[in-house]
């Protein structure tokens, strides 16, 4: 574990691609479309899901500490469907930061934001972080976001995460593993939302390809 490796349980190489057991073809509760977002990646304007909601909705805690930073870029569209479907994926991915800082897999916040087969996906790959004495320090920036709403009760989003200001730091001596950034910093996501009876909108799949063209400098 050289460097921050976003949800997975256990990963493995796929040719170039890196698919997370978050994502696989297990059993979601979803009718019909079951697709999740492609590679296309777009450009719009800086913005963070993570900051308290607008909606009536009581959402569990996902406040960082202070030596981790996550930037959201070009997660509004001025859409109101649209948006509250960026900034629950954004959370999303907040939530698995928060269940590892806070070394709880099992986390309110991760089982409020993911479901389906992500969620088990996620909480295995928590534990093993939480397990080896790691947890994380330093910054990711999230960007380009391409979203495809495929119902009122579904949707796919791509978007790419530069992880190479993040690092892995032993949870006991404090001490940073300041890896040097390459390729492999660059992440591509693609993910499948579905909106649950509560309102949110779920991470139900999640697929990454660490060091795919679309998102290296």
């Amino acid at each position: 574990m050289k460097r921050r490796s976003l949800p997975v349980a256990a990963a493995f190489a796929a040719t170039t691609a890196l698919l997370l057991t978050a994502c696989g073809g297990g059993g979601d509760s979803s009718k019909g479309n079951d697709k999740i977002a492609g590679a296309d990646t777009g450009d719009t304007t800086s913005a963070s899901p993570s900051a308290s909601a607008s909606d009536d909705i009581t959402r569990p805690d996902l406040t960082l500490p202070g030596d981790i930073k996550e930037t959201f870029q070009g997660w509004t569209t001025g859409d109101a469907t649209k948006d509250a479907i960026l900034a629950d994926a954004g959370r999303a991915q907040t939530a698995v930061t928060y269940a590892v800082v806070k070394g709880e897999p099992k986390s309110e916040a991760l089982a409020f934001y993911q479901a389906g087969s992500a969620l088990p996906g996620s909480r295995d790959w928590v534990k093993t972080i939480v397990d080896s004495g790691s947890t994380f320090t330093g910054a990711v920036r999230y960007y380009s976001p391409k979203l495809d709403v495929f119902d009122k009760q579904s949707a796919g989003l791509s978007y790419c995460s530069d992880e190479s200001k993040a690092f892995n730091k032993n949870r006991k001596t404090r001490k940073i593993d300041r890896t040097p950034a390459n390729n492999d910093s660059y992440v591509l996501y693609s993910t499948r939302l579905e909106k649950n009876a509560k309102g949110i909108w779920q991470t139900t799949k999640l697929v990454s390809d660490r060091g795919n063209k679309a998102c290296t400098p």
